[in-house]
């Protein structure tokens, strides 16, 4: 494979993932606490700044314990006496670093801008021949991670997480030192890959005891993690070791591919806290469960069976009116209309604006009023079971921001649950009935008339008679016969139309309640879930 591609391809890859894990910081700042976004951000800002200085170079730090020998094998990897080794604690007290030059457009100034981001300031051009295979490399001595100078283990532990590859150099008296294990080491299992582990003065060790003690440094490494990461032995006093351990940083820096490793495992690393800090997904089964027991409790909350009432009673009351019998119609009318009542009906919505109306409805009942918050804290719980505290504080904090009284009379009153117009069968019965009306008061008349002409002994005419009745009278009682029929009939229909009506108001009224109950409640909690579960995939991605 052509390493430009390999370099081009992991930089894609590692771009995506910067991409991702910014993303998941960015949905997760403010709903997560600051520390647990420190460390994630940290890398964020690390890999765009990497990535914005030179390609061309590869920084390589010694790193190690005081007297492990770091100096003296710097001087022996570089052909030259650059670095002075000490014999007194502390030894190293300011990085060093020695500079291969590239080959390319950016050689000159590249290395100087990385170091300037590292914050190295004694800089040295390797001068001999010794490294001349490693263009591109830069090569620093940290001071001591024991040191007895607080500054200079600051320095040291700063460096370590801005390196591309780190190169652990270890002597045969503090190799399986406790501390160095388990404070440096073992953080770096993701990063096998650009980690290599020197057992230095190896001089000292019969070639016996230099296999052992090798094999259990090995050994250790994979138990910390890092059995993927070159283990070696040398000696900067006799140089056995040093142009093998030479030879990778060449490698390593005409790959250039350590500092895309190396940035690559940060991401990963913090990828996969940030995937921890977001928890596990909510049940969803439970969530709707919950949701809909939170809107039956609204309903309640609402009078959503109380309005249905209402409306039923206004059709019955609307439809004797319109189809009862005229001459007692009018009783009908003297009882007040229970949506008036209330305050609703579609009278009230062509009034004025709907945001301005209020209902007549009295509030809920405390009873009700408990349990339809009650509904809502149950509800937020199972939606948000899983998820981190802080997360959850945020969906509680936006969903109990509701004033429950106004949000459910603003809902009931914008619902249309009076009836638009008149049914063609109320204004046929109407129509029938003044008919008959007039029929009884023609029979009625027409008999006043008989007894007037009877009275003033006038001669009456005669009387027509019907089905063995005189018509006049057959008149008169066939019309109020027929016209309390009609307005039993009239009855009938207004209770089956007041049932159809009280069932779609209900329908209606149910739909704006669950309509109320996601915009104020399942809205905004699911938009925090949502946010939630779009941090848990970006974080997912960039820890893949």
């Amino acid at each position: 494979m052509v390493p430009g591609r390999r370099v081009s391809a992991s930089a894609g890859s590692l771009k995506g993932r910067v991409a991702a894990l910014d993303e998941a910081v960015g949905l997760a700042r403010g709903r997560l606490p600051d520390v647990a976004l420190e460390a994630p951000a940290a890398v964020v800002a690390k890999a765009r700044d990497r990535a914005a200085l030179s390609g061309e170079y590869t920084v390589v730090a010694l790193a190690g314990a005081t007297g492990s020998g770091k100096s003296s094998l710097l001087n022996a990897l570089a052909g030259a006496r650059i670095a002075e080794p000490g014999v007194r604690r502390p030894t190293t007290g300011q990085p060093v670093a020695v500079i291969v030059p590239a080959k390319g457009g950016d050689s000159e100034h590249g290395a100087d801008d990385l170091l300037d981001w590292l914050d190295v300031r004694q800089r040295h051009v390797a001068g001999s021949r010794a490294l001349e295979s490693a263009t591109g490399l830069v090569l620093l001595d940290l001071p001591d991670h024991d040191s007895v100078v607080t500054e200079h283990r600051t320095i040291a532990e700063r460096l370590y997480e801005r390196v591309d590859l780190l190169v652990w150099v270890v002597d045969p008296q503090k190799y399986a030192d406790a501390a160095l294990h388990a404070r440096y080491l073992r953080g770096l299992r993701d990063h096998a890959g650009v980690v290599v582990l020197v057992l230095n003065q190896a001089d000292r060790l019969a070639p016996a005891e230099q296999r052992a003690m090798v094999a259990d440094l090995q050994r250790l490494a994979t138990e910390d993690g890092l059995a993927a990461s070159p283990v070696l032995a040398a000696s900067a006093s006799t140089g056995a070791g040093v142009s093998e351990l030479r030879d990778l940083l060449a490698r390593a820096a005409q790959r250039r591919l350590a500092a895309t490793e190396r940035v690559t495992g940060d991401v990963r690393l913090a990828a996969r806290a940030l995937v921890e800090a977001c928890g596990r997904p909510p049940n969803s089964r439970r969530e709707v469960g919950a949701a809909a027991g939170l809107v039956r409790a609204w309903e309640s909350a609402a009078g959503v069976d109380e309005v249905a009432d209402a409306v039923r009673r206004s059709t019955k009351r609307s439809a004797r009116a319109a189809t009862g019998w005229p001459v007692t119609r009018w009783v009908a009318q003297l009882r007040p209309d229970p949506l008036r009542r209330l305050g609703l009906g579609r009278d009230r919505l062509r009034a004025g604006t709907d945001d301005l109306l209020r209902s007549s409805r009295p509030a809920p009942a405390a009873g009700e009023r408990a349990a339809a918050l009650s509904a809502v804290r149950t509800y937020v719980d199972a939606a948000t079971a899983g998820a981190p505290d802080h997360w959850v504080l945020a969906a509680r904090s936006r969903a109990a921001d509701v004033n429950l009284d106004d949000v459910l009379d603003r809902t009931v009153v914008r619902v249309p649950v009076g009836a638009a117009r008149v049914p063609w069968t109320w204004r046929v019965l109407a129509f029938l009935q003044w008919v008959l009306l007039a029929v009884a008061v023609a029979g009625l008349a027409w008999l006043i008339t008989l007894a007037a002409m009877a009275w003033l002994q006038l001669p009456a005419p005669e009387t027509p008679v019907w089905w063995g009745l005189p018509a006049p009278t057959l008149l008169l009682l066939g019309g109020v016969v027929a016209g309390l029929l009609v307005a039993g009939l009239g009855w009938l229909v207004g209770v089956v139309a007041g049932r159809s009506r009280a069932a779609t108001a209900r329908r209606r009224l149910g739909a704006a309640v669950a309509a109320a109950v996601n915009d104020h409640v399942i809205g905004p909690v699911a938009a925090e879930m949502d946010a939630l579960a779009r941090c848990r995939a970006a974080a997912s991605k960039a820890a893949a």
